[in-house]
């Protein structure tokens, strides 16, 4: 499975599945998760089920790409990976990533799905760039990103209001000649 760009040791990378409904309804509906998001309201099984149905459409037509991260030695469903804003014509988009669990986090799970996702966004998308926005305050994702080559290129000032309080976000990007 070398030759493949969704497939490490670790990990896979899946398309969406319609059986994948209560996995995207429970993550969808963690009030815990909407910081990372714009999030503000829960989502209808009926709402995820049409998304679920659409999940199939290329990247150029949704502008996102949403993936499964599954174990390579059990298939089970790890997390999620997105690249989100894409943008044909100047070749870049965002990615976010996710781990469900926090058991699992930290064991390379994430970092492996990462470059898998970066090497598919530089060799098959042939994106220019990658950028990320992560939380000051989110040490582990900055590692994880950092470690994959991602660069901050700026600090954006009491950005995000959560639970009441504005919170500084970073932003970070990788660009292909950086990396090639």
């Amino acid at each position: 499975m070398a030759g493949l760009t969704l497939h490490g040791e670790l990990v896979y990378l899946r398309a969406l599945e319609p059986e994948d409904l209560d996995l995207v309804f429970r993550i969808e509906n963690d009030e815990d998760l909407w910081e990372l998001t714009t999030t503000l309201t829960p989502f209808s099984k009926f709402l995820l089920k049409q998304y679920l149905r659409n999940s199939h459409k290329d990247i150029y037509e949704a502008k996102q790409l949403r993936l499964v991260i599954c174990r390579s030695d059990t298939n089970e469903a790890l997390g999620l990976i997105d690249l989100f804003d894409f943008d044909p014509k100047n070749q870049r988009a965002g990615l976010g990533i996710l781990i469900f669990s926090e058991v699992e986090r930290g064991r390379g799970y994430g970092a492996e799905a990462l470059r898998l996702m970066i090497n598919y966004s530089f060799k098959r998308l042939e994106l220019h760039q990658l950028y990320a926005n992560i939380l000051e305050e989110n040490t582990p994702s900055i590692r994880l990103f950092e470690k994959q080559g991602f660069r901050p290129v700026g600090l954006k000032k009491d950005w995000l209001r959560l639970e009441g309080s504005f919170k500084n976000e970073y932003l970070y990007q990788l660009i292909y000649t950086d990396v090639h």
